[in-house]
């Protein structure tokens, strides 16, 4: 469709949201002994609901956390409803509070937005002492050094496979039917260790709405790439997958390409 965005679109958003997701899972790995990676049991104040906070609370959505944010505009509050992004719109902190609580509870993963201006919001956690677990502040300034984690740490002279690469998949139609299989394939490919790659595969689609309808990605290594587009290349082979698309896998600086399905090349286009 027209409308819908284009692929390097796609790709930033994307790789913004999975570097603040990063960073939340390493922030709350740091807290817990518990094996299981998600943040259930941690609240997150995600600030205003303007372009980075959207990311932010789809990041917080995909870890699990129990998230907050204002937003004072009735456009963007509605907006993120629609696109799945937050789930409770209140007009005030204490009904917020009583949402978060009983999902922290839980565990469970939950948005919630207050309809009044940031700095009330802010005005009023201080006056009754809420203390969140995980701040935007510390997530969006490190965010950066979180884009690329690598499954395992790799000498690309030693073990160029084990290098930390950039994996985006996109079809030409039909994404509701095909991304979910690629995802499918992607899950097999990722080692099981690598448990917060698998996490955001499972769940960011949920999160992303129309964004991630152009595509998907995760950050992985060399070695899942090369597993990827072998099972892909292998399933568009044989006619299970039916649909145009193209993998692509950037790594220290240099980018391939490569294109599978009907009438397309399964060569490389490698990118300086």
């Amino acid at each position: 469709m027209a409308d819908e965005p284009d692929f390097v679109t796609v790709q930033n958003s994307s790789l913004q949201t999975w570097s603040f997701y990063a960073r939340l899972m390493q922030l709350g790995a740091a807290a817990t002994t518990a094996p299981d990676p998600g943040l259930g049991s941690q609240f997150f104040w995600a600030g205003a609901l303007d372009a980075t906070g959207r990311s932010l609370v789809v990041a917080a959505n995909v870890a699990g956390a129990a998230t907050l944010a204002a937003a004072s505009h009735p456009d963007a509050r509605r907006q993120a409803v629609r696109d799945g992004i937050v789930d409770f719109l209140v007009t005030s902190l204490d009904e917020a509070l009583r949402i978060l609580k009983n999902e922290l509870r839980k565990h469970a993963t939950v948005a919630v937005c207050v309809g009044a201006p940031l700095e009330v919001v802010e005005r009023e956690m201080a006056e009754r002492g809420v203390q969140p677990d995980l701040f935007r502040e510390v997530v969006t300034r490190s965010d950066q050094t979180s884009a690329l984690p690598s499954a395992k740490a790799a000498d690309p002279e030693m073990d160029p496979a084990g290098v930390a690469a950039l994996v985006a998949w996109r079809v030409d139609s039909a994404p509701a039917q095909w991304l979910p299989r690629l995802d499918t394939l992607a899950l097999d490919c990722l080692a099981p260790e690598e448990l917060v790659a698998r996490r955001w595969v499972l769940r960011a689609s949920r999160y992303l709405g129309r964004i991630g309808h152009a595509g998907h990605l995760v950050s992985s290594t060399r070695e899942f790439a090369a597993r990827f587009i072998e099972r892909v290349r292998s399933e568009a082979a044989c006619g299970a997958i039916n649909v145009r698309g193209e993998i692509e896998i950037t790594w220290k600086g240099a980018t391939d390409q490569i294109f599978f399905g009907p009438d397309s090349s399964s060569e490389s286009n490698p990118q300086g």
